[in-house]
């Protein structure tokens, strides 16, 4: 197959020369493209020296376009707009339309669906879609726009920032918790499990127990579910007493869904993170999912525990 090159003047030289030509002024052109007079006067040299005719006729009170300078214009200023449409109905495109966040199915289940709505408030012409899951998506293969993760932010090849920390504290239903009088009251109490935690070394109920002084004490028997949000429903619904992470279980404390007994909290030592293909950073509907997320973490209330480092 033959390959057609094509020999082109500078970019910038035509865009000096479709200004000037629109203006028939070097002063306006040059105040509409933020340069000075002097360099679109040299990008038009450029371009008369490159094509071998001049294009304008300098006149004491202004230019006027020669026959060469007729005839390049209009398919020039077409050429221009034709691009600046291309370009808006792209950005046009990125502010509107489908979103696709991937994140693990409980912090979309207890964090951010029952926030959603605020999102499609402030958001109408965006798309939501919430693809949850504990995969890593690779985001140069996978139709997805950002991801919601939970760990220490080390994840090469993606724009990393972090959205909030998380904590662990046993949550149960109020009417359980009247028999919760000191940690020590747990040996008795139905204690939930998660089968499946988030990370290998993620603070367990042995770990809580040794940060509230009671290393001693061996955690009894319970019902285990394989994600986080399943157990916190099991805890809200009186089935036993769950080791809950600060962010999922704010909704449902400030509701009194749930009661945190003991004014101790475990830093985990991880976080949610915001992450995406670095080439999306700048994209228009990312970025209104980054402000939005921002806002909606830096507004929630802070559990009033004190929270031990021990993990």
């Amino acid at each position: 197959m033959q390959i057609v090159t094509r020999s082109l003047p500078p970019l910038n030289a035509l865009r000096a020369f479709e200004a000037a030509a629109r203006h028939l002024s070097f002063t306006r052109a040059a105040e509409e493209l933020h340069v000075t007079q002097a360099a679109v006067s040299h990008q038009i040299r450029t371009l008369e020296e490159h094509l071998g005719l001049p294009l304008f006729r300098r006149l004491t009170r202004g230019l006027l376009l020669t026959d060469a300078g007729q005839t390049l214009f209009p398919p020039i200023r077409h050429a221009f707009d034709t691009l600046a449409g291309a370009v808006g109905t792209l950005k046009a495109r990125d502010s509107a339309g489908s979103l696709t966040v991937t994140v693990l199915p409980s912090f979309a289940a207890k964090w951010l669906v029952p926030r959603m709505s605020r999102f499609q408030d402030h958001h109408p012409d965006i798309d939501l879609r919430i693809a949850a899951g504990e995969r890593l998506v690779d985001f140069a293969r996978d139709d997805v726009d950002l991801g919601i993760r939970f760990g220490n932010g080390e994840w090469p090849g993606v724009q990393v920032e972090q959205i909030a920390d998380e904590d662990v504290t046993p949550v149960c239903s109020p009417t359980l918790a009247r028999d919760l009088r000191r940690p020590s009251d747990l040996a008795t109490a139905p204690l939930l499990y998660e089968d499946m935690l988030p990370l290998g070394n993620f603070p367990t109920w042995a770990t809580w127990f040794q940060a509230a002084g009671i290393g001693g004490l061996e955690p009894a028997r319970g019902p285990r579910f394989s994600h986080t949000h399943m157990m916190l429903q099991a805890a809200i619904d009186g089935h036993g007493v769950a080791l809950g992470g600060t962010v999922l279980i704010a909704d449902d404390l400030a509701a009194g869904r749930l009661v945190a007994p003991f004014d101790l909290a475990i830093a985990s030592g991880y976080a949610y993170y915001l992450v995406c293909a670095p080439a999306a950073v700048g994209r228009s509907k990312v970025r209104a999912f980054r402000d939005w997320i921002m806002a909606e973490t830096a507004a929630m209330p802070e559990t009033p525990l004190h929270t031990s480092t021990t993990a």
